[in-house]
């Protein structure tokens, strides 16, 4: 694999020496899944696809998102999924990529109901994660997307409102902030376009992307400099990918 190239908000740990594809790992709940894309699988099944190429690098991209999943629930199987993502030669992977937080910040059974996940539990157990992964390897963070209020509630139990996710997504990108890990702040990127936007990029649940809105999420991530000066290789073909 190719030395890589810093970014000076990246902490690493040590630099793989070898020219080998990536191994990535991405990990969090329904947004890393792509649930509400029958299309295209969402944006990590898009960039999984297209490091497959057989022009490609071959870069290997694990999607390791599970619906509902919030901040405990992804840091109890974090190192698991992490050591199991050994196949070449039984190397770990070489970055992590998380998304969570959304399902922590949803209020129960009722409009002002307690959060799913209290917000001074969330502030440590994020933390803890951020600290978790770290450990592992280089780390990035992509946010969570605002949803469609006047949907809510989801599943007849969930009332997601974007106070509460502006409010979860700030502690998360302090938290971020604090231990140097690049974060794609998707939350405030979406709102600062209309309500019309908005809406044609969300799924009838109100919740969750639909097909375009997993493709201006994957745009979103692959123009974020972050991920794209992770190393020469890795930008050429992340400049590639935007361009097709």
């Amino acid at each position: 694999m190719q030395t890589f190239e810093l970014s000076s908000s990246m902490q690493l740990v040590e630099p793989p020496k070898q020219c080998q594809p990536l191994k990535i790992i991405a990990l969090g709940d329904s947004l890393v899944y792509g649930f509400g894309d029958p299309e295209t699988g969402g944006w990590v099944e898009q960039l999984r696809r297209w490091w497959m190429l057989p022009d490609s690098s071959g870069h290997v991209l694990y999607n390791l998102g599970v619906r509902g999943d919030r901040t405990q629930q992804v840091a109890q199987r974090l190192e698991v999924e992490f050591r199991h993502r050994g196949e070449l030669r039984n190397r770990l992977p070489d970055m992590i990529i998380l998304s969570v937080g959304v399902n922590d910040s949803a209020k129960l059974k009722r409009p002002n109901g307690r959060n799913y996940t209290d917000f001074d539990l969330f502030q440590s157990q994020i933390s803890a994660l951020l600290e978790q992964a770290q450990q592992l390897c280089p780390v990035l963070f992509v946010g969570i997307v605002p949803v469609d209020e006047a949907k809510m509630p989801f599943l007849d139990c969930f009332y997601y409102n974007h106070n509460d996710q502006y409010r979860y997504k700030e502690a998360t990108k302090l938290a971020c902030s604090q231990r140097q890990i690049p974060y794609l702040d998707i939350f405030d990127e979406w709102m600062a376009h209309d309500e019309f936007w908005r809406l044609q990029r969300l799924s009838a649940d109100g919740l969750h992307p639909n097909t375009l809105g997993y493709q201006t999420l994957l745009e979103n991530v692959i123009n974020w400099q972050p991920l794209a000066a992770y190393n020469t290789k890795f930008n050429s073909e992340i400049k590639a990918f935007a361009e097709k």
